[in-house]
């Protein structure tokens, strides 16, 4: 039987769950090899030669090499192993953040200085007002 998930139609939003773990295992085990110098230099030398070491199905490997963040987290990557990507490009969290939203680092920083995303729009499709869960 499968597991009721309410969260999933938050727009936008791909939530990180047991099924997206599996779904991403091996995305996320190649990012976490990129933590040793030696594989950085190796994926940096020949980026396809090293994905094709990787048991990861050919959308993660497009996804890697066009640096599509948002195709990879919908693929099973988890962000916080996707950053590892973004530090061997020398990009930091808020580069690769922005990225994903299509704004400049500079337009993140400032939206998240000044609160982050309003909320309107991004609430549960199924959500009421007043409804308590």
């Amino acid at each position: 039987m499968p597991l009721d998930k309410p969260y999933l139609d938050v727009p936008g939003t791909t939530i990180f769950d047991a099924e997206q773990s599996r779904k991403g295992y091996h995305l996320n085990q190649f990012c976490m090899s990129l933590m040793k110098a030696e594989n950085r230099a190796r994926f940096k030398a020949d980026e396809r030669a090293y994905l094709d070491e990787w048991p990861m199905t050919e959308d993660q490997k497009l996804a890697v090499l066009a640096r599509d963040l948002n195709r990879c987290i919908a693929l099973g990557g988890n962000i916080y192993f996707l950053a590892k990507i973004g530090a061997t490009d020398g990009k930091s969290f808020q580069q690769m953040a922005g990225s994903m939203t299509g704004m400049s680092e500079e337009q993140y920083r400032d939206m998240m200085v000044a609160g982050g995303r309003s909320i309107e729009g991004n609430r549960r499709i199924g959500e009421k007002s007043g409804e308590k869960r």
